[in-house]
């Protein structure tokens, strides 16, 4: 077997070139990505730390069960260490594992044929978009776990389209451009399906207080 001593310093040099761009381009997730795959396992204890709490959240408000939530986000993961070879910096880090998640909850939904995702097309006779700062605050669900609770128990009760853009948003930190991008939607229909739900959720907390 030969070994080309220049070919690796190549590999090396372009992965450094697109770990230096990440970092310019201020996803420091991508960067870290790219760190992991040239061999910093560091890397990839760093973007657990950042990314493991609002994957498995989105895994579990989107099942609503604790072992199928846990066996996806462990495949999660798992695919990701896979990747770690190919990966290419095409999008901010969060986009890319997060359409990584939404792909395994399809998988899982066709698998076992209990729902399917269905596109809420834009209404014009729906309210106007709302903005998603107007969402109730941490501190006023901090004020009280009732409310909390509540708050939770209605964004489980969404149609999951809706509920997995909001989860997107929400644990994700994701753009719409970037949900549109994570589930193959079009962005009216990403917006149009946070309108559904802030909707819901903001005459949800009305009615409870």
């Amino acid at each position: 077997m030969n070994y080309d001593a220049g070919a690796d310093s190549h590999l090396a040099h372009e992965a450094a070139n697109d770990q230096t761009a990440a970092e310019a381009a201020g996803d420091a997730d991508s960067a870290l990505m790219l760190a992991y795959a040239g061999g910093d396992g560091g890397a990839f204890d760093r973007l657990y730390a950042r990314h493991s709490g609002g994957t498995y959240r989105y895994f579990l408000r989107s099942l609503r069960n604790e072992a199928l939530a846990h066996e996806l986000f462990q495949d999660l993961w798992m695919n990701l260490i896979r990747a770690r070879v190919t990966y290419v910096v095409e999008a901010r880090f969060a986009t890319w594992l997060y359409r990584m998640a939404h792909n395994r909850l399809i998988d899982h939904y066709r698998r076992s044929s209990v729902v399917q995702l269905v596109a809420l097309e834009t209404d014009d006779d729906a309210p106007d978009e709302i903005n998603a700062d107007s969402a109730p605050g941490p501190e006023t669900i901090a004020a009280s776990r009732q409310a909390a609770q509540h708050l939770l128990q209605q964004v489980e009760a969404l149609p999951a389209a809706q509920r997995e853009a909001f989860l997107l948003q929400e644990e994700g930190g994701l753009s719409l451009a970037e949900i549109a991008a994570a589930t193959g939607a079009g962005i009216e229909t990403v917006k149009s399906r946070l309108r559904y739900a802030m909707t819901r959720l903001r005459q949800a907390m009305k009615d409870f207080r």
